[in-house]
Parts: C-alpha cells; structure tokens; sequence
C-alpha cells in the first residue's frame, strides 16, 4: 500500500509535473505485482496529464479556444453592444464577441457577426443574444432571450455543420441552413421561419419527444406551456418576401448617412429634408416715384 500522501505545489509547472510523475511511477514500482513495463506506462500517463493541467498548458489551451470560437462584427450601425463587467460596451466594425458575451440592440440597432467556419447571425433591434453560451459545447451557437435574428449555418465542405440555437421555449437543431427565429417579449413565444434548408424544432421546457422537422418556406411556433403544434404553417413564401424587402428597408435606412441640411444656415425652407429645389428670388422693389416739376419762373 501507499502510505505516503503525494501533492503538487501550486502553479504546476512542465518540471514538477515531470518530477510528481517519477515520485508517482516510484510508487507504484514498489507495489508488488506490477510489472516494471507497465510502471513505465503509467509514469508516462503521469507525465502527460500533469503538463496538460498545468496553468502554462490551460492558458494556451483557453487561448486557442476563444480566438478560434470567437465572432466578428462585420456591419454594425445604431446602438449595438455587449454588456461586459456589469454595463454595455459599445460595437465597431471589426471587434471580436467572445463566448458568453451578451449582445444587446437598441431601437435602431443591427449587425452582422461571423465565426471562423464562415457561419453568420444577423442581430435586429431590440434584440438579446449570448454567443456561445456553454463551452466548450461549441455546438451550442447562440441563445436568443428576446427579439429576432437570422442564422446562416455553412456546410463544413460537403459534410453537415451541426449546431443549435436555444430560445426560452425552443431547441432548434441544424445542419446547414438559412433561417430566422424570434422571441416574443411578453411570453417567450418562439416563431421560427425556414429559408434555406432543413431545421428540427424541440420544446425547451416540455418533453422532447414530439420534435418537428421544419422544410423551406415552413414556419412554426413554440409557446410556453404546449406542446409543440402538430401542423406547420406552409403558407409562408409570401411572408417571407415581405419580411426580406422590409429588412432590407430598414437595414439601407440604418446604413444611410443623414443628408439634412436644415438648422442655422439650412438649405432648403419649407421642404424634406435633403430637398434640392432651389427658393425663388424675391420680387424686384417698385420703380422710385417720378420727380416733381420744376417750380414756376419768379416774375
């Protein structure tokens, strides 16, 4: 038997790790029925998980991980942040969500991030998103708790690109595809909308075993307390167009530089903003009177 209690000094370094994994094989050789072959093994064994859990190894470990998982921001406008060490910071172009992060849109708030597989999800106004919410179950894309977004999983090649998007009510389960989900502020109610591709729908709070599998151009909804629906709205080519001009619409407007020239030394008088006609001149001033006659000759 071991009588003797081993322990690692904190931080656990590459070399104490080799030295406990020696202390460690030296242990065991001196336990009677072990073959000096498979001490060996096992100092190795030792050797390694000692290195792999020392903070040096964790470090590069974690590092590699949230520069891999992390999302970019590639258009942004109106207020778009994250809400990092108990209040919002700002979004650029350019900036890196990393997991767990919180994404929050105002009223006039949209932007598009992308991860690393090249897989895209557009954030809306008044939206809130956590990226990545579990690691390191990367699977996990992201958690929309209220609003709306649009999610665009790539293939990996010609192999499925397997990742979920929870809700309060719904699981959503996806290879490869193109679709929107929005969350109700008042009672969580989940409406998810096929673009592109194929997408299983789960209940998050009831039994799972009624999933449904959603097809292009289908729509669902999940509510709180029932069971999912049995049948899925197919009528939603016509909705979809008018959701995608309207997008559209609002995302050139968020987009547009403001063109007014009114205030002090404004352009346009009584007209829209950005309105080019010119004013007219004002009328001429009246002739001057005609001078008066000369007085009469003095006699």
């Amino acid at each position: 038997m071991i009588s003797e209690a081993i322990w690692l000094p904190t931080p656990v370094g590459p070399a104490i790790a080799l030295q406990f994994s020696g202390t460690l094989s030296g242990k065991f050789y001196m336990m009677p029925g072990l073959c000096r072959s498979r001490t060996a093994g096992l100092s190795l064994l030792f050797a390694a998980v000692a290195v792999l859990c020392s903070p040096v190894a964790s470090a590069q470990f974690s590092s590699f991980d949230a520069a891999s998982y992390a999302a970019k921001v590639v258009t942004q406008s109106g207020q778009v942040s994250i809400f990092k060490d108990a209040q919002p910071w700002a979004l650029s172009v350019g900036d890196a969500v990393q997991a767990k992060d919180l994404i929050m849109t105002g009223p006039d708030g949209h932007a598009l991030l992308q991860v690393s597989d090249g897989s895209t999800f557009e954030v809306f106004p008044n939206s809130r998103v956590v990226f990545r919410k579990n690691p390191p179950n990367w699977k996990d894309f992201i958690d929309v708790l209220v609003g709306r977004v649009r999610v665009r999983i790539e293939h990996l090649g010609n192999n499925p690109n397997p990742n979920r998007v929870l809700t309060p009510t719904a699981v959503i389960s996806v290879r490869g595809t193109v679709f929107d989900v929005s969350v109700d502020d008042d009672d969580e109610t989940t409406l998810v909308e096929v673009e592109e591709g194929t997408v299983e729908v789960q209940h998050a709070l009831l039994p799972r075993g009624n999933s449904k599998v959603l097809n292009s151009g289908e729509t669902l909804k999940v509510y709180r307390n029932e069971p999912i629906a049995k049948n899925i709205d197919k009528g939603n080519i016509a909705r979809q167009i008018l959701r995608s001009v309207s997008d559209a619409v609002v995302t050139l407007a968020t987009r547009m530089p403001s063109t007014s020239t009114g205030g002090i030394g404004g352009g346009s008088v009584g007209g829209a903003s950005g309105d080019t006609q010119k004013v007219p001149p004002p009328p001429a001033p009246p002739a001057p009177a005609p001078a008066p006659p000369p007085p009469p000759p003095l006699n």
